[in-house]
């Protein structure tokens, strides 16, 4: 366990508000800053309403983990309904995204908006000094400022869902697990007795839940079906139901598998790939092959940018970045950056490079911020 604590500075009483989901991450973390030193007090948030079903949400399953924790450690538990802001602040924006086209990653502004801002905010009206995530990332002091670096545990890594955050956010928060492994997390779970030990990561979007997105997306949006085409020879190969029900690079659910007469010259069938959404024609252009040209993307331009430190990074300076969550760093160079979009140019061409993902930038282990993804230019 003294391992475990190397990485968190001593409490010496210091009032800590620990968000916790009913997850193991945040379970452990509110755990070490107890034995750190900490005065811990949890924060369960509820941050959706509409249709929160047992079928379909596990929140209510969540907050009996949430609780049986707090027990276990011996903590405080609150529980907080952040539901309407959640809405105004990330729902309506992900719905905004969604009807335009574009493919949105709604954890990232709810990190912004919700996890540490709305919480920030009501942990200080708690008498909080600072709060702390489950998250696997990990905060630094260098040169007067604070730095958000990746977590220790590369395959857990969430800097990329971080990105937004500022220095004002940073210099009040802690990420207790940032320094551990996740077999690790779990091992100190178990020998505390924590009962969800083994839970299950969550996955997906936390609103969406088990359900079928498609029929989720429909109680909000209106349908608009139109055609399917080959971005090659303009040919009509179907219908879909919606532009917002197809993302760049996706190969499911496109219903035109096993079309007769588009074999190649071996005789196989390569699978079809969406590629481009016409928004003013309502068609979505699909391609074959995973290598189709149309899929790679040798530079990008991003707005809506958020940078880490306050000020954008160098321009025409080696960096990597990423153009969504699990996706290997990728050398990069920043070619041109304003205050309102910049331009990434890549040392080697990106695969379904989306419109509405969020592009992130590191210098090694330091996550310097990113924006939003506005369109790329294909690979030369």
């Amino acid at each position: 366990m003294n391992e475990a604590l190397a990485g968190i500075a001593p409490g010496n009483g210091e009032t800590v508000v620990v968000g916790m989901s009913g997850g193991v991450d945040s379970s452990v973390s509110a755990l070490l800053l107890k034995q750190a030193g900490y005065k811990v007090v949890g924060l369960f948030m509820k941050n959706w309403e509409d249709d929160d079903t047992d079928d379909y949400c596990s929140t209510r399953q969540d907050l009996i983990d949430a609780v049986s924790a707090a027990d276990v450690i011996g903590m405080d538990l609150e529980v907080v309904n952040f539901s309407a802001e959640y809405k105004d602040r990330v729902f309506a924006s992900f719905l905004r995204e969604y009807q335009a086209g574009r493919t949105p990653n709604p954890d990232v502004l709810c990190n912004a908006e919700i996890k540490f801002t709305a919480f920030l905010d009501h942990a200080m009206q708690l008498g909080a000094t600072r709060i702390a995530t489950g998250h696997y990332a990990q905060v630094r002091e260098f040169d007067r400022s604070f730095q958000l670096l990746k977590g220790e545990d590369g395959t857990k890594d969430q800097s990329y869902f971080l990105h937004r955050l500022n220095q004002a956010q940073l210099s009040r928060t802690m990420f207790p697990v940032g320094h551990l492994y996740k077999r690790d997390v779990r091992r100190i779970a178990a020998d505390a007795g924590l009962a969800n030990a083994a839970k299950k990561d969550s996955t997906g979007i936390c609103f969406v839940g088990e359900r079928p997105f498609r029929e989720f997306l429909q109680r909000y949006l209106p349908v608009t079906p139109g055609e399917i085409r080959d971005l090659d020879s303009e040919r009509v190969l179907g219908r879909h139901d919606g532009l917002m029900y197809h993302t760049i690079g996706q190969r499911k659910g496109l219903g035109i598998g096993g079309l007769k007469g588009m074999a190649d010259d071996s005789g196989e069938h390569e699978a079809w790939y969406s590629a481009r959404k016409d928004m003013e024609k309502n068609v979505l252009y699909v391609v074959r092959g995973h290598d189709h040209p149309a899929l790679l993307s040798g530079s990008l331009v991003a707005s809506d940018l958020s940078w880490v430190s306050g000020r954008p990074p160098h321009t025409h300076w080696v960096y990597a970045a990423k153009t969504r969550y699990r996706q290997p760093d990728a050398p990069c160079s920043i070619d041109a950056v304003d205050g309102a979009r910049c331009e990434i140019v890549f040392a080697e061409p990106q695969w379904a490079v989306t419109p509405g993902q969020s592009v992130v930038v590191y210098e090694s282990k330091v996550c310097l911020g990113g924006g939003i993804i506005t369109g790329a230019t294909p690979a030369t």
